[in-house]
């Protein structure tokens, strides 16, 4: 039995297609959150005097967490923006007359897509905890560069914050000779300790500078008493806090972000599942694994979206793309927030967003596939309906109000033309939501209201009924 070969022209054709605006997205999307990245990235540079290199080092640490967020956007854009050019050439049409369904074309979205999720699980596995780490060591190393620059021979250094240091001579292996230290942390009054010789050692896990005295003494004053200690070695302990706080974020923290997800889990089991702090683990856990399928989900909702377009909307699946990327990132968090409060259940609660965009994207595709709108005729009525019935007059009342207090101001003053006569004028009517309206209402002339009539009663023997607005007017013209 011969396999049926596989459409490849088809294929790579349409994975041209998708792949051309997917990295033209992407450039365009980093550059915009590097962009809002770099100035409070820039006050880091600018206060620990970061050269070029480190800069490229820093930039690259953050560069995996803000391709979680870039490449399914990225991705979804991408499907949307190819299929959306291929309808709008009517080349999706040229395909289904030689028989070529879309069913046909989804092989190659589903590779594509699943490539980008992979890539996008391992930037969120692998890539993000390594980066935050290096952020952290490469932050360390900086301030302790600074500090090293700031210890010179002969001179006082404030480079250790509330700590003053004085070193009378530096040899090639960094031995200090002939130390002065005075002490302010956390004190109204210094303690000087004075030593014959010193050193400074780093510890990059504790983020703490360790300051080693021998042979020297410490004076310390409370008030009218003064005490002396002698020592033969001395040590002090500095925690380095330089400033590392990029967008809010304290990037020399190791938390949840910088671990592996099997120190996640084996940290979550230190708590217990159930409790506060180890669903708070667990959803992090979770969290890394729920973005890149959510990713190769959005992509393939991406190809019914991308249909949508046609006369006088051909770019309209860019708008819903982003409706539905924007709805799918709060149905996220809010599932993130309840699992954590212990509201829902943790998986249930963490996986809930992509099981309902899953069948959405099933619901849609199967629509679009049947050649029919994404929304029945009988769901347009009842948001056409509500939109008429409450949205509507809201929104009218809300205008007469502003409207009479423009009046009231002597520059928004101006005499009112008198209505033109109802009869000089034909009725305007929308088929799909079945309401007419008269010219004074403000939903004359929609785009939607393609049916016009001489009057009310042929409207109403038509079966069309006035909206609520239209509706109070009528009634004013009867008494």
């Amino acid at each position: 039995m011969r396999l049926p070969r596989l459409p490849l022209l088809l294929y790579s054709y349409i994975a041209a297609e998708l792949l051309a605006p997917f990295f033209a997205s992407f450039i365009i999307l980093y550059s915009v959150f590097f962009l809002v990245r770099l100035i409070p990235l820039l006050e880091v540079v600018l206060e620990l005097r970061i050269g070029f290199a480190d800069f490229v080092r820093l930039s690259s640490y953050i560069f995996p967490h803000m391709l979680l967020y870039v490449i399914p956007m990225a991705s979804m854009t991408g499907v949307i923006i190819g299929f959306t050019r291929l309808t709008n050439d009517r080349e999706i049409l040229a395909l289904k007359a030689c028989g070529i369904s879309l069913r046909k074309m989804l092989p190659p979205v589903i590779l594509i897509a699943a490539a980008i999720a992979i890539l996008t699980g391992f930037f969120s596995v692998r890539l993000i905890p390594a980066g935050e780490q290096g952020v952290k060591r490469l932050m360390f190393q900086l301030a302790k560069e600074k500090i090293d620059k700031g210890l010179k021979e002969k001179k006082f250094t404030e480079a250790l914050g509330d700590l003053v240091v004085y070193v009378n001579d530096i040899d090639e292996q960094d031995n200090w000779e002939g130390v002065y230290v005075s002490d302010m942390r956390n004190r109204q009054q210094p303690i000087i300790t004075v030593a014959k010789s010193g050193r400074m050692h780093a510890a990059v896990e504790k983020m703490v500078v360790t300051i080693v005295l021998n042979d020297g003494t410490l004076h310390s004053a409370e008030g009218a008493d003064n005490q002396v200690v002698r020592f033969q070695r001395y040590q002090l302990e500095i925690p380095l806090r330089p400033p590392t706080r990029i967008d809010g974020d304290d990037v020399t923290q190791i938390g949840k972000g910088a671990m592996s997800q099997q120190q996640l889990l084996e940290t979550a089991a230190l708590y217990g599942p159930d409790s506060k702090k180890g669903r708070v683990y667990l959803s992090e856990y979770h969290h890394r694994l729920v973005l890149p399928v959510g990713c190769f989900i959005l992509s393939l909702l991406g190809l019914p979206l991308g249909l949508q377009a046609g006369p006088g909307r051909r770019a309209a699946g860019i708008p819903l793309g982003l409706g539905f990327f924007v709805f799918y990132y709060v149905a996220f968090t809010t599932g993130r927030v309840l699992s954590e409060d212990m509201v829902l259940p943790l998986v249930f609660g963490m996986w809930l967003p992509n099981l309902l965009f899953a069948l959405l994207t099933v619901y849609v595709f199967y629509r679009v596939d049947r050649e029919k709108p994404l929304l029945s005729e009988r769901v347009q009525r009842l948001i056409g309906k509500g939109y008429h019935g409450v949205f509507q007059p809201l929104l009218t009342r809300a205008l007469k109000g502003l409207r009479s207090l423009l009046m009231q101001l002597p520059l928004g003053r101006r005499r009112e033309r008198d209505p033109e006569p109802q009869a000089a004028r034909h009725l305007h009517a929308n088929p799909a939501t079945l309401l007419y309206h008269l010219p004074q209402c403000e939903e004359y002339d929609c785009s939607l209201c393609t049916i016009e009539f001489i009057s009310p009663e042929i409207a109403d023997q038509a079966g069309f009924s006035p909206c609520p607005f239209c509706a109070q007017l009528l009634e004013k013209t009867d008494q």
